[in-house]
């Protein structure tokens, strides 16, 4: 590799783990654009769709298990929730990340493009008034929302984001907060959890593929170990408000740009 396409990848490390860590997603929702249009853009490297959704599963699993080291003393990440989430959407992202290797590279961006799109609905839906303000040091155990619901959707959300390398965040969280009705800042902490679980299943579906690039990943992981403490520090003094509306601008941004090159 290039000192060239070694930095690029390293900044697309670090600066998509500081979201990552900061909002409580993967990461891949920014990372997936960014590794397949800017190596290719300044002529480092030519990802395939199927070796970027590599990538950014083994990215994702770094990225979430850092931002997990990051909250785990702060009480916000819920024990059930994840429990309940994070075994089926393990189970599905296995299945889309073995299964993604049927599948050719346009029906890959066009399910990620339907998923940004479909998160970026679902960020605007109003939480009814029950996304209290929760913070460092209050029990979370006691939190009631539809477990059926969460084990299915979870289980859907894993098989999809297999199949395109993401680790299911940038969907999963807009269920927590607008259908389970779970508090933002728990939202934030339990979903690197359970996104942490659903990459262990995803990343080992990549690797039975053969489609992962062990160089590159390596370089995207060190930015991300660096880069995801940082978010996870920001994300629990930010203001609330500012969290959402930051989330649902950058997923409403990406399905655009990603709609605007499989139409256009």
């Amino acid at each position: 590799m290039s000192i060239e396409l070694i930095t690029i990848l390293f900044l697309i490390g670090f600066m998509g783990s500081l979201l990552s860590g900061m909002l409580g997603i993967g990461g891949s929702i920014v990372k997936y654009p960014m590794l397949l249009y800017i190596p290719a853009f300044f002529g480092a490297a030519y990802y395939t769709a199927q070796e970027v959704s590599a990538l950014a599963m083994v990215q994702v699993l770094f990225a979430t298990l850092a931002g997990v080291l990051a909250y785990k003393k702060s009480n916000l990440i819920n024990g059930r929730l994840v429990l309940d989430m994070g075994v089926s959407i393990v189970i599905g992202s296995l299945l889309g990340g073995y299964g993604s290797k049927y599948l050719p590279d346009d029906l890959i961006n066009v399910i990620y493009g339907l998923l940004a799109a479909v998160a970026a609905v679902m960020m605007f839906l109003p939480d009814r008034g029950k996304n209290r303000e929760i913070t460092d040091g209050v029990d979370t155990t006691d939190l009631s929302y539809n477990r059926l619901i969460a084990i299915i959707s979870s289980f859907i959300v894993g098989l999809l984001s297999g199949i395109v390398g993401a680790g299911g965040a940038f969907i999963l969280i807009p269920i927590m907060i607008s259908i389970l009705h779970i508090p933002t800042r728990v939202t934030i902490a339990s979903s690197l959890a359970i996104v942490f679980l659903s990459s262990i299943g995803g990343t080992l579906g990549k690797v039975m593929t053969g489609h992962v690039l062990w160089g590159p990943s390596a370089i995207l992981v060190i930015g991300s170990l660096l880069g995801a403490p940082v978010g996870a520090f920001i994300g629990k003094k930010a203001n609330i408000r500012i969290l959402q509306y930051a989330l649902a601008i950058l997923i409403l941004a990406t399905a655009v740009q990603v709609w605007w090159e499989i139409l256009v």
